[in-house]
């Protein structure tokens, strides 16, 4: 069932999504070569504890960390360790999702470490874009389809794949609501958007034609590219307004 936010849900929601976009803004400031995403974990932690906040992930069906670090081929739920080591040249996707005073607020951006291929740049570049292609479409009266629609036209014109095994949600009051996004087109995903809808939009790009994961059997969480391609992810959350959209983790 589709929660619809009041205006005080939407206000709680809005300063937990603050919160999160202020913490990944954080953690951008220790994104070196040489960093260790243990570490990170630890900055995201003392961060949201110092705000009044708890990290929504720790313990959430097991994950055992305050954050996702996703490094290259990961496409999502990477677990911080003190043995991945940020090098030069790598790509890491790091995913907040913050509880405030019993709010959520989810998002995540993919950063480039050191220097990079011009290729590896645009593809970063583009998965961003991507994200903005399917926010730019939604408004009260559509169907959800087609922000997965824009997506998934615009990132094949380069090549990319779209990772269907995963998706945005619903989010605010729980950490996972209805409805599921998907972020390619899907005749199924046809969901009419409604004022006071919120979810988070998060594509998960391949840079590759083939969008198909595997998830680890030693850990049971993170996913990867099955033909060890490069993946980025960026998400925001966002708010279905009166008559347009609003991005909450700005």
């Amino acid at each position: 069932m589709i929660i619809i936010k009041n205006k005080q849900e939407i206000e709680g929601i809005r300063k937990a999504c603050t919160l999160a976009a202020r913490c990944l803004e954080e953690l951008e400031k220790h994104l070196f070569i040489g960093q260790n995403t243990e570490q990170l974990d630890k900055i995201a932690f003392d961060y949201m504890m110092a705000n009044k906040a708890i990290p929504a992930t720790l313990n959430y069906n097991g994950f055992p960390k305050s954050l996702c670090t996703s490094i290259n081929n990961v496409v999502c739920h990477g677990i911080p360790s003190e043995k991945d080591i940020l090098k030069d040249g790598d790509i890491i996707n790091v995913d907040v999702t913050v509880i405030l005073d019993g709010y959520f607020g989810d998002t995540s951006k993919t950063f480039i470490i050191g220097e990079v291929p011009e290729d590896v740049r645009l593809f970063v570049d583009r998965a961003e874009r991507a994200m903005y292609k399917g926010i730019n479409v939604l408004r009260p009266g559509i169907l959800l389809n087609q922000m997965g629609k824009a997506i998934e036209t615009y990132v094949k014109k380069f090549g990319y794949s779209v990772v269907e095994a995963y998706g945005g949600h619903g989010v605010g009051i729980k950490f996972h609501e209805d409805p599921h996004v998907c972020n390619f087109y899907s005749k199924t995903n046809k969901i009419l958007l409604k004022e006071g809808m919120i979810f988070t939009v998060e594509p998960m790009i391949n840079k590759s034609k083939n969008y198909n994961v595997e998830t680890s059997e030693i850990d049971g969480w993170t996913v990867r590219t099955v033909d060890n391609s490069l993946s980025a992810q960026f998400e925001h959350t966002v708010l279905i307004t009166k008559n347009s959209v609003e991005i909450l983790t700005v």
